[in-house]
């Protein structure tokens, strides 16, 4: 090979190298102005007033169900569902302490990651006074049960872990 070429060569290889560094350290300058131009823009509209119509949405909260039948009246199911033996007992003797009437006691069909209170159709405020009482956080409608599988009972407490 010529001298010239070999020259020639080493030459462009230097002159890639010094654009591909200029490339990187261009690049890391545009993503940092912009990111700071998408956080300004994210402070100003955090701070933003909202709108009438957005406030008066925010400020109508749905109404918390009240309880039309008192405990000694209301029938709750009792499920397992955290796998112990015997919490499920446990559990229903807390219900049954706070006054409800216990349907029944058996294992949940699966184990559940936290305590459930469910309730029939008719009976938000009950479940939602069942879930005050016992500290649990998630009241739900009935959801992968149906009424018929309750019985009598009104109201069901999965006991989670």
């Amino acid at each position: 090979m010529r001298p010239w070429r070999t020259a020639a060569y080493v030459a462009g290889a230097v002159a890639a190298f010094e654009l591909l560094l200029l490339l990187l350290i261009g690049g890391g300058k545009l993503v940092g102005f912009v990111s700071d131009r998408v956080e300004v823009a994210a402070q100003k509209h955090a701070l933003a007033p909202t709108t009438t119509h957005a406030r008066q949405v925010a400020q109508r909260k749905a109404p918390v169900p009240v309880a039309k039948r008192p405990r000694h009246k209301t029938v709750v199911l009792v499920l397992n569902g955290n796998g112990r033996t015997g919490a499920a007992a446990a559990a229903a003797a807390r219900v049954h302490a706070r006054g409800y009437r216990i349907g029944a006691v058996t294992n949940a069909p699966r184990e559940v990651p936290r305590s459930i209170v469910m309730y029939r159709p008719g009976f938000a405020g009950e479940g939602t006074r069942l879930g005050r009482d016992l500290r649990v956080k998630l009241v739900t409608p009935l959801d992968g049960m149906r009424a018929r599988d309750l019985g009598r009972s009104q109201l069901v407490f999965i006991l989670g872990p």
